[in-house]
């Protein structure tokens, strides 16, 4: 696998059980170094003008269901894991995954993730995991990044 990419580690050790270990490691490295880039300083807030806040609308019906939509699903991840946004056949949705899991194991493109492993926000927060998210979502998401993966798959799809 030397000669992989982490991406293709990854698919390739998702579902065999005795790669597992390789599977977990990839992951979670891939997982950590998406979500650095899901952030940035003064960020936050709703989206700017563009395909992303479009499709937002679109899929969601408004950016405050999306916000809602995700608080729910970063909160109610139990135990460690990780909220995103990702887009599936077309369409924007908001998941949560335990552990090393992507969604790029799924089919799905993800757009941007939170950590919601307690080490991400338990010496500013402590248990307060609510507070952390909506922090994260009004102070320093990074949308241009989640407009740029968007705009990938988007350029992805109309080259296959």
């Amino acid at each position: 696998m030397a000669r992989l990419s982490l991406p293709e580690i990854i698919q390739r050790t998702a579902a065999d059980e005795k790669s597992k270990a390789v599977f977990n490691n990839a992951g979670q490295i891939w997982n950590h170094d998406f979500f650095w880039q899901c952030m940035r300083p003064d960020g936050g807030g709703a989206p700017p003008a563009g395909e992303l806040s479009r499709k937002i609308e679109s899929d969601f019906g408004s950016f405050d269901k999306l916000r809602d939509a995700f608080i729910k699903a970063a909160v109610g991840q139990f135990g460690s894991g990780w909220a995103w946004l990702s887009l599936a056949n077309g369409k924007l949705e908001i998941s949560a995954t335990g552990n090393a899991d992507t969604p790029l194991v799924h089919g799905k493109t993800p757009l941007l993730t939170l950590d919601v492993w307690e080490h991400a926000y338990y010496l500013d927060y402590q248990n307060r995991r609510p507070d952390y998210v909506s922090t994260f979502l009004d102070k320093l998401i990074n949308w241009e990044f989640a407009a740029s993966n968007l705009q990938k798959a988007g350029q992805r799809k109309a080259a296959e």
